[in-house]
């Protein structure tokens, strides 16, 4: 019996440790499921370049880059037969970049997507926030951009059209992020005006970016 007992433990002890060796490989993957967007941002000035890439995920190689922009689904790259591989947008335009974005596999394996947008030329200022979803528990900083300045600046920081603070380094961080972090977020600098809004995402802590099978 007591041999009975120290096997069963035994057994108990070895799932522990595979379910944390699991979590802990799952973590250091947390964003293998999504396309990869260099810079990591959300907003972009008319005219800036961005690349989003696929290669690799789920260690495979042939990824297309898919885009809807107003409804249009389609490739990044203007032709299907050309169009696995990374997209490299040179001038970013609003009508034809902003959008969601994702990657598939031969029309079999979709993964997550992300969001872009695109500013017109008369908007001078971007808020500068994570293209995926902030792990609750982590810090999260904001950057208010001014266009054509390397300067600082006084900047307001928005959640969901009310003011969550300012900073005239044009910065904010928040601190140790919970789910009631997530809504729509913004800033304006006086005399250039105000960014775009985006959505942030807050997810737990055992949140799992997968690709999904069709």
């Amino acid at each position: 019996m007591e041999v009975r007992f120290a096997t069963i433990r035994l057994l108990i002890n070895v799932l522990m440790l595979l379910v944390t060796v699991v979590e802990y490989s799952d973590s250091q993957t947390y964003y293998s499921g999504f396309p990869q967007v260099v810079p990591n941002r959300q907003q972009f000035f008319q005219s800036e370049p961005i690349m989003i890439s696929c290669e690799g995920l789920n260690g495979l190689i042939g990824w297309r880059v898919m885009k809807k922009t107003k409804g249009d689904v389609r490739t990044c790259a203007p032709l299907w037969k050309t169009s696995t591989g990374p997209c490299n947008i040179i001038n970013a335009y609003p009508s034809t970049d902003s959008g969601e974005y994702w990657c598939e596999y031969e029309e079999k394996q979709k993964s997550n997507s992300v969001n872009i947008t695109v500013s017109d030329l008369e908007s001078h200022v971007i808020l500068e926030s994570p293209v995926y979803p902030v792990i609750e528990g982590e810090n999260m900083a904001l950057h208010c951009r001014k266009k054509d300045s390397n300067s600082n600046y006084m900047a307001k920081f928005y959640k969901n059209g009310i003011s969550i603070g300012s900073s005239s380094s044009g910065n904010i961080m928040i601190p140790t992020v919970s789910k009631s972090d997530e809504g729509l977020y913004k800033c304006s600098i006086a005399d250039a005006g105000e960014s775009p809004e985006s959505w942030l995402n807050i997810k737990g802590e055992l949140y799992l970016c997968v690709l999904n099978n069709r």
